[in-house]
């Protein structure tokens, strides 16, 4: 995009992050999100893991609205509603590791009330 300046000059706009860096991050992106949703898949008995494996697809969609589209208002929603969900998951892996002395999932099945 170019921006004429006050002296009738054209100046570019420079881009925030360069092709080159955003070609290399946007190869990067669906490695993450696959091994994210993989880990959910592999380590689904520990709330833990789980938890951090959903940490990490938040984080990938920030970086897919940072890059390829550019809405800082969206970033901060994104990022505020994935602040929530890992405050409420913390809560209940504490709640869980209190009443039953670990994390596994396993253990809430058998429960018995």
């Amino acid at each position: 995009m170019k921006l004429k300046s006050s002296n009738g000059l054209v100046n570019q706009r420079v881009n925030f992050v360069p092709w080159a860096m955003r070609a290399v991050i946007s190869f990067f992106i669906p490695i993450r999100t696959f091994r994210a949703f993989i880990t959910i898949v592999i380590q689904r008995q520990h709330l833990l893991i789980t938890l951090l494996a959903l940490e990490g697809v938040i984080l990938t969609l920030s970086f897919i609205v940072r890059l390829f589209y550019r809405e800082l208002f969206f970033i901060l929603i994104l990022l505020t509603f994935g602040a929530c969900e890992a405050s409420l998951g913390l809560a209940c892996l504490v709640s869980i590791t209190r009443r039953y002395g670990n994390d596994l999932f396993n253990s809430l099945i058998s429960a018995k009330c």
